[in-house]
């Protein structure tokens, strides 16, 4: 099952990157403007934290898109020390294109399956992710 699994999340992965390639944004950069979008200002932490994205990672990514004008760092309000990262205008054109593009292509991806069993699949993944019960615990 495992082996099928990582097959599967594969194959539709690199269905949804062939779809979107003329954003120009991999999945993490694209999953973090979409976040910052979505949520607001955010310190990097907060950031990686919500998309499960190590800190490190994270802040190169920011960094790249804070050079390309998608993001902007700022003081944070509750903590000078701090910065959060802050969706630009142009940033937030780009996200939501990207998102737009994402929900079409993951319609495509997923049609595949009779729709009737999508909220099973979304049960059973959300299950896996949250770290569901294990052999012993049922």
């Amino acid at each position: 099952m495992a082996d099928e699994f990582g097959r599967t999340s594969k194959l539709l992965g690199g269905r949804l990157t062939n779809r979107l390639v003329g954003h120009e944004l991999s999945m993490p950069r694209a999953q973090l403007l979409v976040e910052s979008m979505r949520s607001g200002p955010l310190r990097i932490t907060e950031l990686g934290g919500r998309i499960g994205i190590s800190q490190g990672t994270v802040s190169t990514l920011a960094e790249a898109l804070v050079r390309e004008g998608l993001l902007e760092r700022r003081a944070d309000p509750r903590d000078g020390r701090a910065t959060q990262v802050i969706i630009t205008e142009a940033g937030r054109r780009r996200a939501a294109a990207w998102l737009h593009d994402y929900e079409i292509a993951a319609e495509e991806v997923f049609s595949a399956l009779p729709a009737k069993q999508w909220s099973a699949l979304l049960a059973a993944l959300r299950t896996l992710s949250a770290g569901g019960p294990g052999p012993d615990e049922e």
